[in-house]
């Protein structure tokens, strides 16, 4: 096996739970935060996947309950996702059939570059960066599926 795992369809391989831990580190200040919760991908009826996401944030030793909403619908090409945002606007495309994948959204001035990569069946990493006036940060995300 290679360092990359390929997957066919993401739609098909994200849906269910998944534990999540996510470490944020701010390149200017050095000040480092952690998340910690757990992914649902549950279906869509319009077809697709609703990502949401629930745990604790904690930032300079203060824990907040965080949450946040994506939806991974039906991508261009079969086995792609064409992921967005809660209310809609477009985030991302994400194509895993070669088991990594490069994604960049461009933010008012900052851009977001994600860096998607399956390493098996039940785990798989994304590393986004963000670097730009108002922000330089990473986020580094893994993901183990549950159950």
């Amino acid at each position: 096996m290679g360092e990359f795992w390929p997957v066919p369809d993401v739609l098909a391989h994200l849906a269910g739970r998944w534990r999540v831990e996510r470490s944020v580190r701010d390149l200017v200040s050095g000040d480092e935060g952690r998340f910690e919760g757990a992914t649902v991908f549950g279906a869509l009826p319009e077809g697709g996947l609703l990502h949401e996401e629930a745990g604790t944030f904690t930032w300079q030793g203060v824990a907040r309950p965080a949450e946040r909403t994506l939806r991974f619908l039906p991508g261009a090409a079969p086995g792609t996702a064409d992921v967005r945002f809660a209310d809609g606007r477009p985030f991302h495309q994400l194509d895993l059939r070669g088991g990594q994948y490069i994604a960049d959204h461009p933010c008012a001035a900052d851009l977001y570059r994600g860096e998607f990569t399956v390493r098996d069946a039940d785990h798989w990493r994304t590393v986004w960066r963000v670097g730009g006036p108002a922000k330089d940060l990473v986020l580094i995300t893994d993901y183990a599926r549950e159950g």
